[in-house]
């Protein structure tokens, strides 16, 4: 196993943490009140847990340690970000950005300092665990990718005779064909798909709200392609 290899572990075990187990109620609640919130000391447990279990390793305890620290402390201390006035719009890609950066940061200076030696003998292929990280950033942090884009840009439009989260739904299908067929390089069929979405869709009597629809539709074809590219250049 590589240092690609390994970081890639590494960025799936923070996806499962930080988006798949924790549901929205409890990561609002964490987001709201930071320390005070019990979800908090759970949520860095099990930071530690899947960021020392990905690693494949026993030597990686301290950097596990090194990484849920660091999650824990700027978890505990956005609801001061997200009170900015400045930066508050963007406290979400702030925060993600600085997981990912310190998360990097460690994986390389682990793999100089301690060598990648996993302690238990897996063949990983590095392009099989790209096309797992692509379907998993195509799922759930697609979705709130695209929420919180609609956040920092204060675009709005009201949701009349919408079924709840029948967008949401509708958006991880889209985005998991379209990696699908990316990955088997079936362009025409990607054309085909957003064609399709496009005129289920559209009304003329509701500009607003199809614009917002196209805003959405083009964020979600987007990750999914950039996903299908990156896969695809492996």
């Amino acid at each position: 196993m590589g240092i690609g290899e390994f970081l890639l572990l590494q960025f799936i075990a923070h996806l499962c943490l930080d988006y798949f187990f924790q549901t929205d109620k409890l990561a609002k609640q964490k987001n709201a009140i930071g320390f005070k919130s019990p979800f908090l000391y759970w949520h860095a447990l099990t930071c530690f847990i899947l960021s020392w279990l990905f690693s494949l390793q026993f030597g990686f305890f301290f950097g596990a340690v090194v990484i849920t620290v660091t999650h824990f402390l700027m978890d505990g201390f956005k609801h001061y970000l997200n009170d900015s006035k400045l930066l508050g719009r963007y406290a979400y890609f702030i925060d993600q950005a600085l997981h990912l950066v310190i998360m990097t940061v460690v994986v390389i200076l682990f793999d100089k300092w301690h060598g990648i030696n996993p302690s238990v003998e897996v063949s990983i292929n590095f392009k099989y665990l790209l096309i797992i990280t692509g379907y998993l950033v195509c799922l759930k942090p697609a979705n709130i990718f695209i929420k919180e884009v609609f956040k920092s840009t204060e675009i709005q439009v009201s949701s009349d005779n919408e079924m709840p989260n029948a967008g949401k739904v509708i958006g991880v299908l889209e985005r998991i064909l379209t990696l699908t067929f990316i990955i088997v390089s079936q362009y025409s069929a990607v054309g085909f798909l957003i064609a399709a979405k496009s005129i289920l869709r559209y009304r003329n009597d509701e500009t607003l709200k199809t614009e917002y629809v196209l805003i959405g539709t083009m964020l979600s074809f987007g990750i999914a392609v950039i996903a299908g590219i990156i896969i695809n250049l492996y």
